[in-house]
């Protein structure tokens, strides 16, 4: 079974929208962080079931969040290069790549 391993600019977008759910209400923080981690795993049950992105990037969306998973497929891992939110800035991950 392939790892999943975060670029590690993705992985300072999980923890600053945990951080901004959980100043939101006591417990979203943990909520987003569970929504992250179940998507997650469904990448990792079925990795080629995303929309693809561009040529090579797919991407996930969070279930409860107004986030994506986008991420790449390796022949040893899932690159997960950005966690973002789904109205701001797209494309701005491009350079993860």
């Amino acid at each position: 079974m392939r790892k999943v391993t975060f670029h590690e600019e993705a992985d300072v977008e999980v923890n600053e929208a945990a951080r901004r759910y959980e100043a939101r209400a006591p417990g979203l923080g943990l909520l987003f962080l569970a929504a992250v981690e179940e998507a997650v795993e469904q990448v990792l049950g079925n990795p080629e079931a995303s929309q693809v992105v561009g040529d090579e990037v797919r991407h996930k969306l969070l279930r409860r969040f107004p986030y994506s998973l986008l991420y790449v497929i390796e022949p040893d891992r899932i690159r997960i290069i950005a966690v973002a939110h789904q109205k701001r800035r797209p494309g701005y991950w491009n350079h993860r790549l």
